[in-house]
């Protein structure tokens, strides 16, 4: 009998230590070590407790007692009402009074046979629990819980051994080494799934700071890297919650709610490769700074020219005064109009029609002279730019110009052989940017350049290069999937890849909508009046006609009331107005 029992035992803990190093939820794995160890010497009750954060107590984790019919903490979902134990009084001295105090203080495993018997020990607390109770408590046996740098992680106090016949009996010599080889484990795993969530945290709060940063970049972003997350998971969230229809199969693992917080975190991260005036270019001529104080003061001069003209006309007085005034005056009036135009062409707030880019061009032929070397106090990058032929001053120069040296390469040879690996179908163009002055006032629409917008497009190409550079562990393999898919299309005109809908996961197809939904919404960008959720939705209710956006997911957005969810604490007031869904519908998903 005494062989079996301890192949039993020795089987136990073997099992355990195998389901202890496999375990990975906290509230799982404590309930597996208590009831492992009551479990191999038939004990009563137990506690386990954890030292406290600050080291200063112990903290009640989990109690069982068989008898009384007693379980909380853990999984069962029920607090444990008692305060930490303390491992120090008010004056800092060591509290050996408590045994499980002591125990954690000295890290020796303690055996009590009785615990009336025992006068080293403070067990008034367990007596007048008994008396209140009817419960006798009688064997203890408290064991350290340390890792495997010897610091201590916890205690396990077990309560009451119980013989087969269920008599009251000491934890017998030979029991307390198996507890504390399984004490020995329990504290190798917890403290490993201490550290794999210390790693969880530090990742969660570097993928904070790289949103804030790219939030802070810009006040054209402010605070979009957090709200698409927002939105991503009440996504997920319904989704997960629908018994019925297109999403009734849908679930994530815990594993993938995790890779999802990840990806969604991580969509932009590719935006810190982006120069801020790219993406704040709120005027064609627009570099690091307005250019259309270049061209007022060449405006200027000719202005001053035309005046100069007038004077020395005057003083050569081939020409009657009057004659010499009108030619004066109707120059200046055509430089100012000419300059308006410029200027209103510059904000892009029309579209370029072809007569207004021949009118541009037109204006580009009246010259002003230079009298001074443009190569002076260039940078070396602007130098390089130079061919070293151009013309020394004087030299007349016009008036709106696209100059070689405008042309801005890129720095090393593109190797669009990894674009090619990844599938990708926007490549780079054949210059980095093109700051010629016609060139950029003659955009048809909105103040970007053709470079410019690949600029501000390849911050999803980038955030895929950045994401898959990343050694992630198998459970987060399609962060860069699932981040790098938000602005691709059902209908497979969006980027980089050109996706249809069925080559889309369903995570990459949500974050669309939420980036979408949180573009249109957002209040924090200075070019754009933010738009009400009426506007909003009616928009996005074209972009499903169009084939733009998920037509199931759509649905499940208006109808599991997402939209209002994230109106109401995200949304300024005035935005929130009245919303009849039932306008934006689409037909209902097969």
């Amino acid at each position: 009998m005494a062989v079996l029992q301890k192949e039993e035992r020795y089987r136990t803990l073997i099992e355990l230590g195998i389901a202890l190093s496999a375990e990975r939820n906290h509230n799982r794995l404590m309930e597996r070590i208590l009831h492992g160890a009551k479990t191999m010497c038939n004990a009563d009750g137990g506690t386990l407790y954890l030292v406290t954060e600050a080291k200063d107590g112990l903290c009640f984790e989990i109690m069982l007692n068989d008898t009384l019919n007693i379980a909380m903490g853990g999984t069962t979902g029920k607090p444990i009402p008692f305060p930490p134990l303390k491992l120090y009084d008010d004056q800092g001295a060591p509290n050996h009074k408590n045994v499980s105090s002591h125990c954690a203080l000295t890290g020796a495993t303690i055996n009590i046979a009785d615990a009336y018997d025992v006068d080293k020990f403070d067990f008034s607390g367990t007596k007048a629990f008994d008396t209140k109770t009817g419960y006798r408590s009688k064997s203890f046996l408290t064991v350290p819980l340390k890792n495997y740098e010897g610091e201590m992680i916890g205690v396990v106090q077990l309560i009451n051994a119980r013989n087969r016949g269920g008599k009251i009996i000491a934890f017998g010599p030979d029991i307390t080494p198996l507890i504390e080889a399984l004490a020995s484990q329990a504290a190798v795993a917890l403290d490993n799934q201490r550290l794999i969530e210390a790693q969880k945290n530090l990742f969660k709060s570097f993928i904070q700071v790289i949103a804030g940063s790219i939030d802070a970049k810009s006040p054209y972003t402010g605070g979009h890297c957090h709200r698409v997350p927002a939105v991503t998971f009440m996504m997920a969230k319904a989704a997960c919650d629908s018994t019925e229809g297109p999403f009734a199969d849908f679930s994530l693992t815990e594993d993938e709610w995790y890779e999802l917080e990840v990806s969604a975190g991580l969509h932009d991260c590719g935006k810190v490769t982006t120069p801020e005036y790219i993406v704040d270019k709120a005027t064609k001529l627009e570099t690091i700074y307005n250019r259309i104080h270049e061209v007022r003061m060449r405006f200027e001069v000719m202005k001053r020219d035309a005046v100069i003209a007038y004077l020395e006309g005057i003083v050569a007085g081939e020409e009657d005064v009057d004659t010499l005034k009108a030619r004066m005056d109707a120059a200046l009036a055509q430089l100012d109009d000419d300059f308006a135009f410029v200027a209103e062409s510059n904000v892009g707030g029309e579209f370029m029609a072809p007569d207004k880019v021949e009118r541009l061009k037109d204006i580009a032929g009246h010259t002003w002279m230079r009298t001074l070397d443009d190569t002076l106090g260039l940078s070396m990058d602007e130098m390089r730019r130079r061919t070293g032929n151009e013309p020394k001053p004087p030299v007349a120069e016009s008036v709106l110009t696209d100059k070689p040296w405008h042309i801005v390469p890129h720095e090393i040879n593109v190797d669009t052989s990894k674009y090619d690996a990844e599938g990708f179908k926007m490549k780079p163009l054949e210059n980095r940017y093109n700051l010629g002055e016609i060139y950029n006032l003659s955009i048809g629409r909105g103040t970007l350049t053709n470079e410019d917008r690949f600029k501000i497009n390849d911050h999803i190409v980038q955030t895929i290069f950045m994401l898959k550079a990343l050694p992630f562990p198998k459970n987060l393999s399609r962060v860069a999937e699932w981040a790098g898919g938000h602005h691709e299309k059902m209908d497979g005109t969006g980027y980089p890849k050109g996706l249809k809908r069925e080559e889309m996961s369903l995570p990459a197809r949500m974050m669309a909508i939420a980036d979408i939904f949180e573009a249109l919404t957002a209040a924090d960008r200075p070019y754009k009046k933010p738009k009400t959720l009426s506007e909003s939705l009616k928009i996005m209710s074209f972009m499903v006609k169009d084939q733009h956006i998920d037509p199931d997911l759509w649905h499940l957005f208006l109808t599991s009331g997402i939209w209002k969810e994230y109106a109401d604490k995200y949304l300024r007031p005035e935005q929130v107005d009245e919303v009849d869904i039932s306008k934006f519908l689409p037909k209902a998903p097969e």
